[in-house]
């Protein structure tokens, strides 16, 4: 389970934000499980909400941050590896 807090829809538009950074291993994780697990045991695992007591907010939760995912893995990436170029460690 995530130990990072955790907003119920992450940012939208097309700035990479501080809480993209953050979460960029959630990200992974829901586009890896993305077509092979179970949403409710993704959310579950990576969020620590109980679809069955919450079935609304989890689901809600789980598609705002798949679809934000998705948007990192085919725009927001160039953003990343932009910063990662003006990044001191980089060098």
């Amino acid at each position: 389970m995530t130990t990072l807090p955790f907003e119920e829809a992450p940012p939208q538009g097309d700035a990479l934000t501080p809480y993209d950074l953050t979460h960029l291993d959630t990200y992974l994780q829901l586009l890896d499980d993305a077509g092979t697990a179970l949403w409710s045991e993704t959310v579950r695992t990576l969020f620590g909400l109980d679809p069955a007591l919450e079935p609304e907010r989890a689901r809600r939760t789980y598609d705002a941050h798949l679809a934000r995912a998705r948007w990192m893995s085919q725009q927001g990436y160039r953003q990343l590896a932009a910063l990662q170029r003006r990044s001191p460690e980089a060098e």
